[in-house]
């Protein structure tokens, strides 16, 4: 089932060009990787995914309806998670995934907020106020409110950055396992290309607001004749800086 299409998706600011057509799209249990050197227009895309930002042009639909006409309906079907989305730091871990669960309308909310507090690793932190998490508490919290409503779509920005290793392994299991247990079809950020590498079935590389490769990990690394993604990221990136 498809669950995201995006088409012609244009972003200006001012004279600038910051998106420039993008066309793509996000099947059910899908994870689909938006890489991209800095300013390459991840987070523009994102953020006009989410309707925070309005398209200059260019449609989006989110299980077969209209973001634009639709809002509120499909946001109720979405959740997000970066590491600068920071929650209120005045509320505790529990308290603020209570709020949000309350906001989605979750059903059984104490329920859920409790799986959340086990499967993100934050049962000993229910009772912290956020704002005295570390950053790395504090992206475990960002992920267990992102599937607070069992969302249809996720879009994760970076959603590991501030994590150790150990830590990030762990939190990347917990990703997948929930999306594909629920057909979550998530679009996901990152500059760590094993990440990508390990949880993507579709890579998307943009560089200055275009789709300018597609394909598996693999299917790229073959293409360019890298070792690897990380190596095929650091080949398209400077071609196409080189190219300009």
């Amino acid at each position: 089932m498809e669950v995201l299409r995006v088409e012609n998706l244009v972003k200006d600011y001012g004279k600038v060009r910051a998106v420039k057509g993008l066309s793509f799209s996000l099947a059910s249990g899908e994870i689909v990787g938006l890489l991209g050197p800095n300013g390459a227009g991840k987070t523009t895309t994102i953020e006009m995914l989410l309707g925070i930002l309005e398209p200059t042009s260019g449609s989006i639909e989110v299980l077969g309806r209209p973001l634009e006409t639709h809002r509120y309906e499909v946001v109720q079907q979405m959740n997000f998670a970066a590491p600068y989305a920071l929650l209120p730091g005045n509320l505790s871990v529990k308290e603020n995934l209570m709020i949000f669960a309350l906001l989605y309308g979750v059903p059984n909310a104490r329920r859920r907020v409790s799986e959340l507090l086990g499967q993100f690793e934050l049962e000993s932190l229910a009772s912290v106020r956020t704002g005295l998490l570390s950053s790395g508490e504090q992206s475990r919290l960002n992920l267990a409110k992102a599937f607070i409503n069992a969302p249809t779509l996720l879009l994760l920005d970076e959603p590991t950055a501030s994590l150790d290793p150990d830590a990030a392994a762990r939190m990347r299991q917990r990703i997948t396992t929930e999306a594909r247990k629920r057909g979550t079809a998530i679009l996901w950020t990152s500059h760590n290309m094993y990440e990508m590498e390990t949880v993507c079935d579709r890579i998307l590389f943009l560089f200055q607001g275009r789709i300018v490769a597609e394909g598996t990990p693999k299917e790229l690394v073959q293409k360019f004749g890298k070792e690897d993604l990380e190596q095929t990221f650091i080949a398209l990136a400077r071609g196409f800086f080189a190219a300009e």
